[in-house]
């Protein structure tokens, strides 16, 4: 029995644990993250009570705690009120102590009531889950041991430690801090690789700040998320329903006016259409005025780039007051500037009706136009063009 009942090999044992380990990524991402979190998808009642016990088994972790934390990190993304930003707390703090700044969290009732609606509050939840946390990893380990004897002791260690560090560690902490970016989120959200394999998609953190209802999270084609492709399966065994992913939009040439369908998809779309007007007005523009600029402006311009793009939230006061003295230095920069500005402001109206929205949506393209600047003339018809593609 020293090497339990199913006595493998070496080789067998590594494979046995990445097996587990990847069970739990599965369940973290498609039960806790995607259906619970955000509504993403409907999971079968079966399958959805066997990820929340298989959760219970390998983390210990509450489904309402777990949803009502990563919910309120969206709603407070990098700011103080953030359980768990790297930006304001750095990074070697989430990516050692993640599962201890969740467990803090999970004590806080304010956040659970206020976060953490519509998770199952069943009998099993309340009595055995929730109450009982501790008690399922102790489970797990006894059934380690009795399947891999004392190498399950190994295996229990890794299971136990593999979402504090994957997850809570790695998406939390370098998921906000390195990477590549796709959208100009709102946050320093990054996408850690392009292949969503080793934490079962949830390295497309970048992606998921942009479209956080949606069940899939990749969005480039050259992107795999082994998440999503689970998914799909489970929903061609009936065993899932998909609500929501990315949706898919097209450009219809020659539009004059911005219609209500134009501006439904603007509305859902704003990341995207904020980062399309970076790299196709702010971001060109930037590098003509960088190239006919003299040297000392133009080492001011290099400083000010990240400033001229990102977030207000994102950028500090020496890149404020950078930014600041190049609008007012170079006024094509301050122009494009300014439009960007305004377009969030007519997004932000949450009060105004339909008809106004169309309205000043509608001035703000003929005063773009009347700029002169190519660039910005080119968006404006983009933004004309603008819809859903119905599948």
């Amino acid at each position: 029995m020293f090497y339990g009942i199913l006595d493998l090999s070496w080789w067998g044992y590594i494979v046995a644990g990445l097996i587990l380990t990847h069970i739990t990524i599965a369940s973290v991402t498609i039960f806790l993250h995607r259906a619970q979190a955000h509504r993403a998808l409907v999971l079968h009642p079966a399958i959805s009570h066997f990820f929340r016990f298989w959760v219970w088994l390998t983390t210990g972790m509450e489904t309402k705690a777990w949803a009502a934390i990563h919910r309120k990190h969206h709603a407070k993304c990098e700011t103080a009120e953030d359980p768990h930003s790297p930006q304001v707390m750095g990074l070697s703090k989430v990516l050692l102590e993640g599962a201890e700044l969740y467990r803090k969290e999970g004590k806080n009732k304010e956040t659970l009531e206020r976060y953490g609606q519509g998770t199952p509050d069943d009998w099993l939840e309340q009595n055995i889950y929730t109450r009982h946390s501790a008690k399922g990893v102790a489970l797990m380990l006894v059934i380690d041991l009795f399947l891999f004897g004392v190498p399950g002791l190994t295996i229990w260690a890794v299971q136990m430690a593999w979402i504090p560090f994957f997850a809570a560690g790695i998406i939390n902490g370098v998921g906000h801090y390195f990477g590549y970016r796709s959208f100009e989120c709102p946050d320093a959200a990054t996408n850690v690789f392009p292949l969503g394999i080793l934490i079962g998609g949830e390295e497309f953190h970048n992606n998921h700040h942009t479209y956080p209802t949606s069940a899939k999270l990749s969005v480039k084609w050259w992107e795999f998320d082994i998440g999503w492709l689970y998914i799909r399966i489970l929903m061609a065994l009936g065993l899932a329903n998909v609500k929501r992913t990315v949706p898919k939009l097209k450009i219809i040439q020659g539009k004059q006016l911005i219609d209500v369908e134009s501006l439904h998809a603007l509305l859902n779309n704003q990341v995207q259409v904020m980062t399309t007007y970076t790299k196709a007005v702010i971001l060109p523009l930037f590098r003509q005025e960088k190239q006919k600029a003299l040297p000392a402006d133009r080492r001011l311009l290099r400083r000010v780039k990240a400033a001229l793009i990102r977030a207000d939230i994102l950028v500090d006061e020496t890149g404020r007051q950078n930014l600041k003295v190049v609008l007012e230095k170079n006024r094509a920069l301050q122009i494009v500037y300014h439009f960007r500005e305004q377009l969030k402001v007519i997004w932000n109206r949450t009060t105004a009706t339909q008809k106004e929205l169309l309205d000043a949506l509608q001035e703000w393209c003929q005063q773009a136009e009347a700029t002169g600047i190519q660039k910005l003339q080119d968006f404006s018809s983009y933004l004309k063009g603008y819809t859903i593609l119905h599948c």
